[in-house]
């Protein structure tokens, strides 16, 4: 009894430590040093002078634009307050959203801009894009949530068969350009099954659709506002982990981000790292511990932000130049965006690769709930590969 006992607490001491090495708000430090998640991440924009330094915004400082601390549902709050306020033809609508969602992410539009539209739905997410479909196609701007993505399966049909072929089976007569379909998505620390997963990797494989997943409030907030006035459809994955624990200030005015354009967060020499949503901290976090323990290595870092269309000529750009890649994301290995990009990256630059591609990903399993630490592509798992491409 007592060795059983001793092996109880040696795997729940390891899915500690590994929870807290994957951890993204987590007040923790590395043996190393590496101050890890998304309060101590360095890519957060935390002061004025710092949003509006970036390329993206720089133009907005000439306006004297101001900006607020928000987390990222507060941002995805007011992009949709934006687009109700902008458009008079838009309307949200979705399980619970008129009295805010469950993440809270519409809390108080419906009071603002009336509940003929702002609006809750039937629990069935084959309806609310369809619904969603109908409404865009006679021209309105239609903001659909589903609740979790995880749930977003029932309305797979109608996203892949209707919304994404309206456009090229009606000869560009009509569109349905006006649809947005929102959903929380990826890890959460307790999520298991069914309120974890990432799905991002079926609607890439789907021409006529577009494919966003934010990082941050900034990226958050422009994006959707981008997706929301893109005459395609998009469907809007939005990592719920980050909802409250990214935290930075935001333009208060109106902005767009442009979709299917990748950003380099920080430039190397050695190898190329690249992901996106609430991966890029963990990325962050294995760069900074690549750096400390292999002398002299310098890696770039790239956020895909949007998985289709996928910028591969910014990563063929670095890749060029580094020779090395290593991609990672919690959807599952086996063709997944890694995998994609992976061909993209070997078709463009073969002559230009010093080690074979990385992909550190989740497993190929159902998403677990006690073993969620050692499914997640952690810290330490991508720093392993970034090892690997480096000393090949």
């Amino acid at each position: 009894m007592h060795s059983v006992l001793k092996v109880c607490q040696s795997l729940c001491s390891k899915g500690a430590v590994q929870q807290t090495l994957r951890g993204y708000s987590a007040v923790t430090a590395s043996p190393d040093g590496i101050q890890q998640g998304v309060a101590y991440s360095l890519l957060l924009k935390k002061s004025r002078e710092e949003v509006f330094r970036s390329p993206e915004l720089s133009h907005m400082s000439a306006n004297e634009s101001e900006s607020k601390k928000m987390n990222l549902f507060q941002a995805v709050n007011d992009a949709m307050s934006i687009a109700l306020s902008t458009d008079n033809t838009a309307v949200l609508f979705g399980e619970d959203v008129s009295f805010g969602g469950v993440f809270r992410a519409s809390t108080g539009l419906a009071e603002k801009y009336g509940r003929e539209r702002v609006f809750n739905t039937p629990l069935t997410e084959q309806g609310i894009v369809g619904f969603g479909i109908g409404m865009a196609s006679v021209g309105h701007t239609a903001i659909a949530e589903i609740q979790f993505a995880d749930y977003i399966y029932p309305a797979f049909d109608q996203l892949v068969n209707e919304a994404s072929k309206y456009r090229y089976r009606s000869g560009n007569q009509f569109n349905v350009g006006g649809l947005t379909v929102r959903t929380p998505c990826s890890a959460v620390g307790h999520g298991a099954l069914y309120h974890s997963q990432s799905p991002e990797g079926f609607f890439a494989h789907c021409p006529g659709l577009k494919v966003v997943m934010p990082r941050s409030p900034i990226q958050a907030k422009g994006m959707l506002l981008a997706s929301i006035r893109d005459r395609n459809p998009v469907v809007f994955f939005e990592p719920k982990i980050l909802y409250r624990s990214a935290v930075e200030e935001v333009p208060v005015g109106d902005y767009v981000l442009p979709l299917g354009k990748a950003e380099v967060l920080k430039q190397g020499t050695d190898v190329t790292v690249v992901g996106y949503g609430s991966q890029i901290y963990t990325l962050e976090n294995a760069i900074q511990l690549a750096e400390k323990r292999l002398p002299g290595i310098s890696c770039e870092l790239i956020d895909l932000r949007t998985i289709l269309p996928m910028d591969v000529e910014t990563v063929a750009k670095s890749v060029r130049k580094t020779g090395r890649l290593v991609i990672a994301h919690e959807a599952p290995k086996t063709a997944g965006v890694a995998a994609e990009l992976s061909t993209s990256i070997m078709e463009h630059c073969f002559l230009n690769l010093q080690a074979p591609i990385q992909r550190v990903c989740g497993w190929d399993t159902p998403f677990p709930l006690v073993y969620e630490p050692f499914y997640l592509p952690s810290m330490v798992r991508c720093f392993d590969a970034i090892k690997t491409a480096a000393e090949y």
